[in-house]
């Protein structure tokens, strides 16, 4: 898979319009763009904007992954031309924008169900199936050719009609993989787009998907938060990592998102005080980091999913720093970017005060740094050529033993 040259250093930004702002509208999203840029990433993550089904809506206003009509905007957001001037907004800041899309299922009300009933599964006395307890959408059939074009036509709408750059797609691995070949292969006559799937499965990256998600991954980080988990794990992830992905395959890592924060908790809750050191370390492996918003103000709320609620902004600007401070390291590191981009990556664990060294290397871009899973402080040595201390801005004498407290980490550039 060739990437965009845009991609080599990027981080993503997963917005939520419906608790984005107090209005939940698009117009209102779009003032807060530059703030967005100016946090350090290049690539913005639009949860669905598409009309919400309101047969078997769940709670109020209902799922934006049951959806009604693919090539509509949900009018509680505003208009497709609202939507386009966000996006050409976003494009002049020098973002790019991605959209989420729902290709496993609609909403059971959805305009497909009466124009094409052919595409959906059914059981045995014909009424359309709903998968997992998911009971406010309807199943498509997803072995059916003319469904696989009908789908193409209509993300080819977006691509014709409005500026993005690709999509984020829902529980890809619910879809078999030359479903998404099928789809890569027709959208790329219309243009070159950037894709991310929600899923692990290695083979998604052949031909359809520039990123998939680091789920393992991330459930190993609450697992070594909650010292359920120890670095020995993390080195035999990163191992089979090695065996199962290319390198100039990119994955996304990730401390919370949309799922997580509204059913597994925040990531105070399923970190505590791990939970900065964790943000820090999905920018130091070989991946793409991803912040949900409100993560960059520290959010310590769980976000409804089927109603209105709200994010609360300028809980504590110390995590915007944080963030801003990740993203710029990112970027002027070539040993973090992106692919085959980046720099190898080689582990040093140690079980005994259970921390890990993480080194980074490509050509004069060297990285070091030091993560502390305990509760107690740990002894580690300064490495000889890279002896500034990035976050605090500190130089150390080269080779010398430092301290690291407890669930914090040191990181050294040259």
């Amino acid at each position: 898979m060739k990437h965009p040259e845009w991609s080599k250093h990027s981080v993503i930004y997963e917005m939520n319009i419906r608790q984005f702002t107090p209005e939940g509208t698009l117009k209102a999203a779009e003032a807060h763009l530059q703030r967005i840029k100016d946090l350090g990433v290049e690539i913005l993550w639009i949860m669905p904007i598409y009309p919400i089904g309101e047969e078997d809506r769940k709670g109020v206003l209902g799922s934006y992954y049951s959806i009604k009509d693919y090539t509509s905007i949900n009018p509680e957001f505003g208009s497709i031309s609202d939507f386009s001037e966000l996006v050409d907004a976003a494009k002049l800041l020098g973002l790019r924008v991605i959209i989420d899309w729902v290709a496993n299922h609609t909403s059971r009300d959805a305009v497909w169900v009466n124009q094409h009933p052919d595409w959906y599964k059914r059981d045995e006395s014909g009424n359309i199936i709903a998968p997992y307890d998911w009971s406010d959408v309807a199943q498509l059939d997803t072995h059916n050719r003319n469904m696989w074009a009908g789908m193409a036509e209509v993300m080819k709408f977006w691509l014709k009609n409005t500026n993005i750059d690709g999509f984020r797609c829902d529980m890809a691995s619910l879809l078999p993989v030359d479903f998404w070949n099928y789809i890569r292969l027709e959208l790329d006559k219309v243009r070159p787009v950037f894709m991310l799937a929600e899923s692990e499965d290695p083979y998604l990256h052949h031909s359809a998907f520039n990123v998939t998600y680091c789920w393992e991954f991330h459930h190993l980080l609450n697992g070594l938060a909650q010292e359920k988990n120890t670095v020995d794990d993390l080195v035999h992830y990163f191992n089979k990592q090695e065996v199962l992905f290319d390198r100039n395959d990119m994955r996304m890592a990730f401390t919370s998102n949309h799922d997580e924060n509204t059913w597994s908790g925040t990531e105070f809750e399923r970190m505590g005080l791990a939970a900065k050191q964790m943000a820090i370390l999905t920018f130091l492996i070989p991946s793409i980091p991803l912040i949900y918003n409100g993560q960059e103000v520290a959010l310590s709320h769980r976000l409804s999913f089927f109603e209105k609620d709200m994010i609360e902004w300028n809980v504590n600007l110390d995590f915007t720093l944080l963030y801003k401070k990740l993203c710029m390291l990112k970027k002027e590191q070539e040993a973090l970017w992106n692919g085959d981009l980046g720099g190898e990556m080689l582990l040093y664990p140690s079980n005994i005060n259970k921390t890990i060294k993480i080194e980074r290397r490509k050509k004069d871009s060297v990285v070091v740094a030091y993560f502390n899973f305990s509760y107690t402080f740990a002894s580690v040595e300064v490495p000889q050529n890279a002896a500034k201390e990035y976050l605090a801005n500190i130089v150390y004498t080269p080779s010398s033993i430092v301290q690291i407290g407890p669930w914090q980490c040191l990181i050294f550039v040259k």
